[in-house]
């Protein structure tokens, strides 16, 4: 990213809403997970999201969310403190650990994935500079105004959350859903944070399901 890039979380938000400007997207379908940046998007109203999809991710006061949040968040205030974080990831035990990926999945994620997500923090001092600059502006504030946004956002929503998750709070998932106009709730059992890898034939019933049912920016989804 550039030097001056706005790395905070409506800046995710609208770096989501560039990439489908650039792309000339029109009538999107929105899924996210983990990441609050389409619920920034959301509160900000776009005009080329026709549905959106909430899937486990921070929102209200768990910002930065759970125990590997809040340790990413502290290890980045700390000089060279993300690579070495990074380079600790390295071992099995520390990746599929609390502060790892080990709260993310309910069931084991393939290391080759895994090898992928985290080559770039591992090699690019460029990537970890942006992580860093993300991880200690996260602010609690941001996420209570953007989540208070979501409520002028009147579009087909569907929020998927794991009743078990250990991030992502669970009753966040029914709040999500009774902030949002018309929003409807699917909790799939079995999984974490990582649901389209925990139960992925539940997660894409989930979302196939929704975005038949809808037809576009002025449907609202039925609450369930």
């Amino acid at each position: 990213m550039r030097r001056d890039a706005d790395l905070s979380l409506r800046g995710f938000g609208r770096l989501v809403a560039e990439l489908l400007e650039r792309l000339g997207l029109d009538e999107v379908t929105l899924v996210q997970n983990d990441h609050g940046a389409a619920l920034a998007l959301a509160g900000d109203n776009p005009q080329r999201v026709a549905r959106l999809v909430v899937s486990s991710c921070e929102a209200f006061e768990n910002y930065p969310p759970g125990l590997p949040g809040k340790n990413l968040r502290l290890t980045a205030m700390v000089p060279g403190g993300l690579f070495v974080g990074m380079q600790a990831m390295r071992l099995p035990a520390v990746r599929r650990s609390p502060l790892g990926f080990g709260w993310l999945a309910k069931h084991p994620l393939p290391d080759g994935l895994v090898n992928r997500w985290l080559q770039p923090p591992q090699t690019d001092p460029g990537v970890r500079h942006d992580l860093a600059r993300y991880a200690r502006n996260a602010r609690r504030s941001q996420m209570l105004e953007v989540c208070d946004r979501l409520r002028s956002f009147g579009r087909p929503v569907l929020v998927i959350w794991a009743p078990e998750d250990r991030v992502q709070r669970p009753d966040h998932g029914r709040r999500l859903a009774a902030l949002l106009p018309g929003a409807r709730l699917a909790e799939i059992p079995d999984s974490y944070t990582l649901i389209m890898r925990d139960q992925p034939a539940a997660f894409a019933h989930a979302v196939r399901e929704f975005v038949s049912g809808t037809t576009g920016p002025g449907s609202l989804a039925g609450t369930t």
